[in-house]
């Protein structure tokens, strides 16, 4: 049975506990609403009234509760110290790499390259021309990291052990790729299959790994930066539903003050109205719809289209089968150095000839929306241009690659380089020369026909058609991406002159938003899809020549990386290596798995995308339906005040003013609340969570 006093004591402890965590003001307060003497309040106001506490069950000591107080306050402070220490570190580290990162945005845009042609080109021509030289400009950009790469690991250290070249430099091997650079680092056979190692304590450096380990960095860092820029532009472009709302709030109310230059200011002025003409072009033919009997023309017309340039291309991989299979056995029987540019003259021929055709064919079709004529015109030219190339690596690893020549990976090397540099030259010749006759012909002789219009899905697949060939003779020929970069600089100012010069814009305005996407979607597939099948087939299956190159020797060039493993298997340290290889490159199932987890999200994604665009299809229905109801209402309000106008004519000039006034009012105060109301749900559309699509309620 506990005693008063201890009971009395409880009680305090409790009132003290209660009492800590209160400010001074709201400790004031609770003493006084309790139910306790005069002395007693101000004893606990004061700090006079002692409590016993236990120390470890025996020790006792007699503390007032206002240290009690001062004690805990004094760790809570210690703790707020630390905590608001931490956030304050935690903020500076945030504000210091927003910094930096805001810096290093501001100093790349700064060197970004053609930063101001690229705009004069886009308000000219449009976002769809303009899609090209982004286009070309994103290609170089690989070019360069991938010509740095090589030039680090594989070009530098093949330089300290090079022999002299002895052989004669004519000038022909700028054309012909052979002779003086057959004994240089351009090509596969010069470089060499030791270690290289300088003194006899200097570090070793194997060059066989070096140089596969090198190529595949290369190809990996292309792999997914390919699958990054078109998860990144899918993003942008698709699921983002501010594409699919036309854009015109950004196009009304997106002037930029700080513009004052005046060739900058109607640049700007370009810019806007190319967009505004690209906005209200879309909508125009999304609108527009067809009978019955026109469709059936159309798909006609669709039908022979495709037939055509089916046979077309079938006939044209057909001839470059049959030349490609007996070009070793011309080249035997011709001496003459410009017979090796037989067989790249006729593919560059028929890679600018049959291109044209296909154009001419919108002339029947007649695509109604711009894209579309694009998008066919595209599948038509990658299926020609990637089926040339299959045919060119059939004969390059089943006849070249098993013929018995001396050094066949140079010799495929030489192939690529001609193939590569006759297509450029095709290019400027078809640019100086044939765009510019165009020009004259529409301009003097047939005036009906007019200026051209820029051929989009020709010149793209151009890029992506010699970009394709670095990537196969990249191993064959190590500076070839040195050689991109020169010939894609050549070609951005020589489309640009021959643009300004010779090509008008678009008759029918479109938006190109999406158009980079679908590029760079071409270039992954089948283009480096195919170019990773190739190498796979080569690094796998094919012996290397047994008198050059780093592989010499060899049965297989992979076998230089099986040796590797069996050396680091031996060492305790490097094991981890050893398992990785195995269990995850070496495996099967790590890249089924993985590509089962790409195409699981790259369904998410699209099961997004249909999500985004049905619910901003209902948000454009609620705001055309919403405008209605604003109308209807305003109508009967101005019916209203003109009844009562006329039950006292009297007040008729001072209730105009009020009315109009009042209108006005209305009017704001309404398109104010629709605004809101609409930029809420536009932003729950856009800020949401990705798979909250699903689960969001139809709006009625």
């Amino acid at each position: 049975m506990l005693s008063d006093d201890h009971v009395n004591e409880i009680i305090i402890q409790k009132l003290i506990a209660s009492l800590i965590p209160m400010t001074s003001r709201d400790r004031i307060k609770a003493i006084r609403n309790q139910p306790r003497t005069m002395e007693e309040k101000r004893n606990l106001s004061r700090g006079g009234l002692t409590i016993t506490t236990e120390d470890e069950g025996r020790a006792k000591a007699h503390l007032t509760w206002w240290k009690i107080v001062d004690k805990e306050k004094s760790k809570q402070t210690h703790r707020i110290l630390q905590l608001n220490c931490c956030i304050q570190c935690l903020n500076s580290i945030s504000r210091a790499y927003r910094r930096s990162k805001n810096s290093l945005s501001e100093i790349l845009n700064s060197i970004s390259l053609w930063q101001k042609t690229l705009k004069i080109i886009g308000g000219k021509f449009g976002t769809s021309v303009l899609s090209y030289f982004n286009f070309l400009r994103w290609l170089l950009k690989f070019n360069i990291f991938s010509f740095i790469l090589n030039f680090s690991f594989i070009i530098i250290p093949q330089f300290t052990v090079a022999k002299k070249n002895t052989l004669q430099f004519t000038g022909l091997e700028f054309f012909t790729g052979v002779g003086y650079f057959r004994d240089t680092v351009m090509y596969y056979g010069f470089y060499t299959n030791s270690t290289i190692q300088h003194g006899n304590s200097g570090a070793s450096y194997n060059m066989q790994l070096a140089y596969i380990f090198t190529i595949g960095a290369c190809l990996t860092t292309c792999f997914f930066s390919l699958l990054f820029s078109m998860a990144k532009y899918f993003r942008n472009n698709f699921i983002n539903p501010h594409i699919y709302s036309g854009g015109i709030t950004k196009l009304i109310f997106c002037w930029d003050f700080t513009v004052t230059h005046e060739k900058a200011v109607k640049l700007k002025q370009k810019n806007l109205s190319t967009e505004i003409r690209e906005n209200l072009s879309e909508l125009r033919q999304e609108n527009s719809k067809l009978t019955f009997n026109q469709l059936l023309t159309r798909f006609s017309a669709y039908m022979v289209a495709w037939v055509v340039s089916t046979g077309v291309a079938i006939a044209c991989c057909a001839a470059v089968y049959y030349l490609a299979e007996y070009n070793l056995e011309f080249l035997k029987t011709h001496s003459n150095p410009g017979a090796v540019l037989l067989l790249p003259f006729v593919v560059s021929c028929i890679n600018l000839a049959v291109p044209c055709i296909y154009s001419m064919f919108r002339l029947v079709e007649r695509y109604e929306m711009p894209r579309h004529e694009v998008y066919v015109l595209l599948i038509r030219n990658i299926f020609l241009k990637i089926s040339i190339i299959g045919i060119l690596c059939y004969y390059w690893l089943n006849t070249v690659a098993l013929s018995g020549e001396e050094c066949w990976g140079t010799l495929i090397g030489q192939d690529i380089y001609r193939l590569l540099l006759m297509d450029f030259v095709f290019s400027l010749v078809n640019s100086f020369l044939g765009e510019f006759l165009r020009r004259i012909i529409g301009m003097q002789l047939i005036t009906s026909l007019g200026l051209q219009e820029f051929d989009i899905a020709r010149n793209v697949l151009e890029l992506i058609y010699a970009q394709t060939l670095v990537w196969i003779g990249i191993f064959f020929r190590p500076l070839l991406p040195f050689i991109q970069m020169i010939m894609l600089f050549i070609m951005f100012y020589s489309k640009n002159i021959s643009l300004m010069m010779n090509f008008q814009p678009p008759s029918k305005a479109w938006r190109a938003s999406q158009m980079m996407t679908f590029f760079i979607f071409l270039l992954f597939f089948p283009s480096f899809t195919g170019v990773l099948c190739t190498l796979a087939i080569t690094i796998w299956r094919l012996k290397p020549s047994a008198d050059c190159g780093p592989f010499r020797g060899l049965p297989l060039f992979i076998h230089s990386i099986y040796s590797w493993i069996d050396t680091l298997s031996t060492r305790p340290g490097y094991l981890w290596v050893v398992w990785i290889y195995r269990n995850l490159i070496g495996s099967v199932h790590f890249f089924f798995i993985l590509t089962l987890i790409v195409l699981i999200i790259t369904y998410l994604y699209w099961q997004i995308t249909e999500g985004r665009k049905i619910m901003i299809r209902l948000l454009h229905e609620q705001i055309i339906n919403e405008g209605k109801d604003k109308m209807f209402l305003i109508e009967k309000l101005i019916k209203l005040q003109d009844m009562e106008k006329k039950a006292n004519p009297s007040s008729l000039v001072l209730e105009r003013r009020e009315v109009e006034q009042q209108g006005f009012c209305i009017w704001g105060n309404m398109m104010a609340v629709l605004t809101c109301d609409l930029e809420d749900q536009f932003k729950k559309a856009i800020q949401g969570p990705d798979d909250s699509f699903g689960n969001q309620t139809p709006i009625k």
